[in-house]
C-alpha cells in the first residue's frame, strides 16, 4: 500500500489555494504560512487527511492578526484586571474605528490651522464633571499620580497617612511611584488611625500638598479612623485626592466608593482616577481640578512622554456621552434578569445532557474598586473539569471554581453572548 504522507501538500501549494490566498491579504502571509505548515505537519503524522488540508487550515486561523484572544468573562468579577479591565461600549468601538484613520484629533478644519489636542473629547470629560475647572489625561492612573508629583512636588514634601501607601498590581508601591518622580513622602498617623492633628504637626515650609489615596484594593475594619477631603481642606495647602475607580458622579449602589463630583466639592484641588474601571472606557488616568495645577501638569515635560493617542481620546469621550457602558449595565443588572437568563441557559443544557444547575452566588467590582463589597448574581454550576475544558475552547470562558464545581456568573456575561456560551458549553461537555 501506498503511504499516505505521498500524499501530503506542499506549502506551496496550499498558499496558493484562492481561500488563504485571501486569508493572506487580510491577516498577512507569514501567518497563514506559520498555520499552514503546522496542519502540514498533522497531514504528515495522519492526524489530518490531505483532502481535509485547506478546511483545518482555515479553521485554525484567527479572527485578526493578533495573539490576544477574546474571552466571555463569566468569573462574576466585573472589572477584570487580567481580562483586560473594562469591556468598550458599542459605541466607544465605533469611536475608535472612526479615529483610526487620519482625524481632527490636533486640527482646526474651519481655520485650516492647529488646535489644542483633543479640545472636544476633553469638553466632554468637563461637561461631565461640572466642578472641575479643568482636566487633563494621561495613560493611566498610575502616570496621573507621578505626573502629580514630577510637576506639583519635585524635591518637596507630598504628606500622606500611612493607612493609605498602597502596593498596586505587579508589585508596584505608590510611595516608590512617587519617589521616583522627584519628590519626598511624609507619613504621618498609623496604619489604621490618623488624624488632622497628625497632618498639622508636619506641616511646614517644605510641603508641596497633602495627598489622600482611597484604599481601593483592601480594607481595614475596626479601630480606624482617617481625614476626610473637607478637612483636610483647612490645612491652607493643596489637596489632591487618589479616587481610583473611577466613578464621575456617586453610583447609588456603591454609596462608600468615592466620586470625582463629590471629591472636588468637598475640596480637594485635584483629583485623579483611572478610565478603564467603573468608568467604563478605556486604560487612562484622568485629572480633573483647578485650573491652575492642571495647567502645571499639563506643561510638564513628561506629560508628553505619558500623552495619550487619539484612539484613546475618542473611546473615552465616547463612553461619556453615549449609552451606558457594558461596565455599568453588569453592576445595575436586576437579580431576576439574571435568573431567567440561567434558567433558559440551564434547560437547554439539561436537554442535551449536560451535568448543570443554576445556583446563586456572590459576584464583585474588581480593578480594585468597592472591596469587600459583594453584589449577588446567579450561575450556572457546571462538573469541575469543564474550568479548563471551557478556557481552551472557542470563545473562551472563564469561569471560577467553588468547592468541586465550575461556575459560569452571569453578571459580568453580556445577553448577546448567552447563545455562544451555550455553545462553548456544548463542546466542552463533548470534550474528552
Amino acid at each position: 500500500m501506498d503511504d499516505p504522507r505521498r500524499l501530503t501538500p506542499r506549502i506551496d501549494t496550499l498558499l496558493g489555494d484562492e481561500r488563504l490566498a485571501e486569508a493572506s491579504r487580510r491577516l498577512g502571509r507569514a501567518l497563514v504560512r506559520d498555520v499552514v505548515r503546522r496542519v502540514v505537519s498533522r497531514v504528515r503524522t495522519g492526524v489530518v487527511s490531505p483532502q481535509d488540508a485547506v478546511p483545518a487550515v482555515l479553521a485554525e486561523l484567527p479572527a485578526a492578526p493578533t495573539s490576544l484572544r477574546p474571552v466571555i468573562n463569566a468569573t462574576g468579577v466585573i472589572v477584570h484586571t487580567n481580562l483586560g479591565r473594562s469591556p468598550l461600549s458599542e459605541a466607544a468601538l465605533a469611536a475608535l474605528r472612526l479615529a483610526a484613520g487620519p482625524t481632527d484629533v490636533e486640527f482646526d478644519l474651519a481655520s485650516g490651522r492647529r488646535a489644542p489636542r483633543g479640545a472636544a473629547p476633553l469638553a466632554t470629560l468637563l461637561e461631565a464633571v461640572p466642578g472641575a475647572e479643568a482636566v487633563h489625561v494621561v495613560n493611566n492612573n498610575a502616570a496621573a499620580l507621578a505626573l502629580v508629583a514630577a510637576a506639583l512636588a519635585p524635591g518637596r514634601e507630598i504628606v500622606v497617612s500611612r493607612g493609605e501607601l498602597i502596593e498596586i498590581g505587579d508589585g508596584f508601591r505608590l510611595p516608590e511611584l512617587l519617589e521616583s518622580a522627584g519628590a519626598r513622602l511624609r507619613e504621618v498617623g498609623t496604619t489604621n488611625r490618623t488624624h488632622l492633628s497628625d497632618y498639622e504637626r508636619v506641616i511646614g515650609p517644605e510641603t508641596a500638598l497633602v495627598l489622600k489615596i482611597h484604599p481601593s484594593n483592601f480594607v481595614v475594619s475596626g479601630f480606624t479612623a482617617s481625614v476626610p477631603v473637607a478637612a483636610l481642606k483647612t490645612l491652607d495647602v493643596p489637596v489632591v485626592y487618589d479616587i481610583g475607580s473611577g466613578l464621575l458622579a456617586p453610583e447609588p449602589l456603591l454609596p462608600s466608593e468615592p466620586d470625582v463630583a463629590t471629591a472636588l466639592r468637598e475640596g480637594a484641588d485635584l483629583v485623579t482616577a483611572s478610565g478603564d474601571k467603573l468608568l467604563g472606557g478605556p486604560q487612562a488616568g484622568l485629572l480633573f481640578g483647578r485650573s491652575d495645577p492642571v495647567r502645571r501638569v499639563k506643561r510638564h515635560p513628561l506629560a508628553r512622554a505619558m500623552r495619550v493617542d487619539k484612539l484613546t481620546l475618542a473611546a473615552l469621550e465616547a463612553t461619556v456621552r453615549g449609552p451606558m457602558p457594558p461596565v455599568v449595565s453588569f453592576l445595575r443588572a436586576h437579580l431576576a434578569d439574571l435568573d431567567r437568563r440561567a434558567s433558559v441557559l440551564a434547560e437547554a443544557l439539561r436537554a442535551k445532557g449536560v451535568d448543570v444547575v443554576v445556583v446563586a452566588s456572590e459576584a464583585a467590582v474588581g480593578g480594585g474598586g468597592a472591596p469587600g463589597v459583594t453584589i449577588p448574581s446567579v450561575a450556572l454550576s457546571l462538573p469541575e473539569v469543564f474550568a479548563e475544558r471551557l478556557r481552551h475552547g472557542s470563545p473562551a470562558v472563564v469561569g471560577r471554581i467553588a468547592g468541586d464545581r465550575c461556575l459560569v456568573d452571569l453578571r459580568t456575561v453580556p445577553p448577546s453572548d448567552d447563545e455562544p456560551l451555550e455553545g462553548a458549553v456544548m463542546t466542552a461537555a463533548t470534550t474528552q
